[in-house]
């Protein structure tokens, strides 16, 4: 079987299976015990916090969540927010952030969406317009999950802060971290997303970094783990497999990343032998994410013919796939039939060209079938 389906979840490494394997068997104690093994677990906690601020290269704290979502969520209703103050959210941002800024929306908040170009990336002269010193909170997502395109968060948090310098900026970071090379240190970023089960740890766990000198308060109330931010008792196992991934997918970033760039390379170059279909992922987005679309084939269908000859790709997130939207076609522009057209590819660090030649084929093979037919 060929998965090129990785944006949506990865496979767990062998590394952190053995992790996760030793931590519910032998070191499976509770963080907040007060005994030798339960202050050794809180250690480990203490370790994994630190390996991601290093892999981050930021200042502050990293708290850890439930995943992605709980992390985009406790930023945007646990930050601090003057009432009725603008929020300004990317126009292409994850459903964890555009259904929360909908909710914020209700709640008499001033939310309006920066408009994107075709590959889902933030035009910054049109982001610029939205800015007033009523801006109290900013979230533009790093990398866009469904196409790539990469954002200049950097760029974008220093004009936010020239305006409103009080106002928090948010970024989902969760296909960006253990795939890009990051210096939050260096920005005015000030909360960012991540997730475990992007690359090769558990589901079930996130972080949010929130740096030095901002303040965030709990969704979650209860026992006051994780700093009185996210009580619940940590999913030592997981966030342990966390830190291995991470350590993981920096020890050899450079080469993985020249791998799936050769792999992407090679289907688009297959890919422009079909007239009819066209290339959302921007040239210089993620090497990790391939999107097109194509007029005569809805996207689902061939998901579906694919599957039936060993090959799993995506439609776009996995986290809305099941929802009628038509709101990331609109955003990136797509008319007509291109707007059910949409297929998303996505590799790993697993992924090989012989994949992406034997995918080719089969690609060629399924598309002449089904565009005979239309969609």
């Amino acid at each position: 079987m060929i998965y090129f389906d990785n944006a949506a979840t990865t496979r767990a490494s062998e590394t952190t299976v053995e992790t996760v394997s030793e931590y519910l068997r032998e070191k499976f104690y509770n963080p907040s015990s007060l005994y030798h093994e339960g202050i050794e677990a809180k250690r480990d906690l203490d370790k994994a916090r630190s390996t991601i601020l290093e892999k981050l290269r930021a200042d502050g704290k990293v708290i850890f969540t439930g995943g992605g979502t709980e992390s985009d969520n406790i930023a945007l209703f646990g930050s601090k927010k003057h009432k009725n103050g603008r929020i300004i959210i990317g126009g292409a941002e994850h459903a964890a952030i555009y259904a929360s800024a909908a909710e914020l929306k209700q709640r008499g908040y001033d939310v309006v969406l920066a408009p994107v170009d075709s590959s889902g990336k933030v035009i910054a002269e049109r982001f610029a317009e939205l800015l007033t010193p009523e801006v109290t909170f900013v979230s533009v997502m790093h990398v866009n999950n469904e196409t790539g395109a990469v954002n200049d968060v950097a760029a974008l948090a220093e004009s936010v802060k020239r305006v409103a310098p009080k106002a928090i900026f948010h970024s989902d970071g969760v296909q960006a971290f253990g795939k890009m090379k990051l210096n939050l240190r260096s920005t005015a970023i000030d909360l960012y997303s991540l997730s475990a089960h992007k690359l090769g740890a558990p589901k079930g766990l996130g972080a949010l970094y929130i740096r030095s000198g901002v303040s965030v308060s709990p969704i979650v109330f209860g026992g006051g783990q994780e700093g009185g931010l996210r009580s619940s008792t940590e999913n030592t196992a997981a966030i342990a497999a966390f830190r291995k991934a991470a350590e993981e997918r920096y020890g050899d970033l450079d080469a993985t990343r020249a791998a799936v760039s050769a792999i992407r390379a090679r289907i688009i170059e297959v890919l422009g032998s079909i007239e009819e279909i066209k290339i959302l992922s921007p040239e210089n987005g993620s090497p990790y994410i391939l999107t097109f679309s194509s007029r005569k084939v809805r996207g689902e269908v061939m998901q579906h013919a694919l599957e039936r000859e060993g090959v799993l790709i995506g439609t776009g997130s996995a986290c809305s796939s099941n929802k009628a939207s038509e709101r990331i076609p609109e955003a990136l522009g797509l008319k007509d039939k291109y707007r059910d057209g949409i297929v998303r590819l996505s590799f790993f660090k697993d992924n090989t060209l012989s994949e992406a030649d034997e995918f080719a084929g089969k690609y060629l093979k399924v598309y002449k079938e089904l565009s005979k037919y239309g969609s």
